[in-house]
């Protein structure tokens, strides 16, 4: 939440909107015709909305603002990751910076499986386990792992991305190239995945389709 009101300020005009007081307010704001006021809203949801609020926000990663657009991926993944039990997102939080250290994977395993046992329903807590198995080399398993992610959010990017890099991993670039186009046909911003699909599609002769 900070983050995004920070970007906000150094991304926007000198004369800023007021922040939205309530949800009313923030989905009238989402329809404003001022991108910053816009990105206000996205703010405003991607910290005390719930995810029944993120189509609204995957609409605007189509939105025809740079920053808006900027603003609603920051803002999935804000609202991905919040669990609403305090105890959960420590978990997630000691569980994140285990996975930093490339010696602390096995650990940052553990926390994770612990977040998924207290909370299966949490997507976020299935794609970090997928990620902290693929630095680990558990490709199968992390491939497994997102398949759960997707269950619960279909519309994760980073699941689905993430499954065209472990595919690449294990040789497999057919796979690979379908599941980084489902990624950025859900977020069109994504240009490392853009990059990925171009790199893969002159290595297998083929055009986007």
């Amino acid at each position: 939440m900070v983050l995004l009101a920070l970007l906000l300020t150094t991304a926007s005009p000198a004369i800023f909107p007021a922040p939205p007081k309530s949800r009313g307010e923030a989905l009238r704001a989402l329809a404003s015709t001022d991108a910053p006021t816009r990105a206000e809203a996205i703010v405003w949801l991607a910290g005390l909305g719930t995810m029944a609020d993120a189509p609204l926000l995957e609409a605007r990663l189509r939105d025809e603002s740079d920053l808006v657009r900027g603003f609603a991926e920051q803002g999935l993944w804000l609202l991905w990751g919040r669990s609403g039990d305090a105890t959960i997102d420590q978990l997630m939080a000691r569980g994140v910076a285990a996975m930093q250290e490339s010696s602390r994977q096995a650990e940052a395993i553990e926390l994770f499986t612990e977040v998924i046992e207290k909370q299966p329903a949490f997507a976020e807590g299935w794609n970090k386990r997928a990620t902290a198995r693929y630095l680990a080399g558990q490709y199968e398993a992390s491939i497994a792992d997102c398949a759960e992610v997707l269950k619960r959010n279909p519309h994760h990017f980073g699941a689905l991305s993430g499954l065209g890099e472990i595919y690449l991993r294990l040789d497999k670039p057919e796979q690979a190239l379908e599941w980084f186009r489902r990624a950025l046909e859900v977020n069109p911003n994504l240009q490392g995945v853009e990059l990925r699909i171009e790199q893969l599609e002159e290595l297998l002769g083929e055009t986007s389709t």
